[in-house]
């Protein structure tokens, strides 16, 4: 798919993160000489169509105190794992959780869900709240720690010159 000139514009001026400011979307609108409807119109449909993902904050956790970081894993029945999933999800510790395939037999994990605290044992109290969420349902976890701080970007489009 190829960008309209006007959607690229936009596309271009949010990937670097919006404005902290109560309205950002009208200040995205009025740099471009766009109506904030028209912009948030051309967001969404973006979105249906799969050239964005989302729009999200993504604060740094560091800065926030939550120094130790640990991904979760969870060995949970497939059958169920759609339904257990969101509710995980929606924990207000994990920052995102998802479902990917098993890697068997070495890797029987199917559900992910990353978890902050501000230092190890905050984080594995937190897993064992997982753990208890899931119950009788989870076959199997883990916890990988984090050991240093990668850069987190998407994908970033290149100005066009001219």
């Amino acid at each position: 798919m190829t960008l309209n000139p006007t959607d690229r514009a936009i596309v271009e001026a949010t990937q670097a993160g919006l404005p902290l400011v109560p309205a950002p979307f009208a200040v995205l609108a009025q740099t471009l000489g766009l109506s904030e409807d028209d912009v948030l119109e051309r967001l969404k449909r973006l979105k249906k169509l799969g050239v964005i993902r989302r729009i999200g904050a993504a604060p740094n956790h560091y800065r926030l105190g939550m120094t130790a970081n640990g991904m979760t894993v969870w060995d949970v029945d497939d059958e169920i794992v759609d339904d257990i999933g969101p509710k995980v999800g929606a924990l207000d510790f994990v920052t995102h959780s998802y479902r990917r395939p098993r890697a068997l037999p070495d890797w029987p994990y199917n559900l992910f869900a990353m978890v902050h605290g501000a230092d190890r044992d905050e984080v594995l109290a937190k897993r064992d709240q997982v753990a208890e969420l899931l119950g009788d349902t989870c076959r199997a976890s883990d916890i990988l720690f984090s050991t240093r701080i990668l850069k987190k970007t998407g994908m970033r489009l290149r100005r066009k010159e001219g």
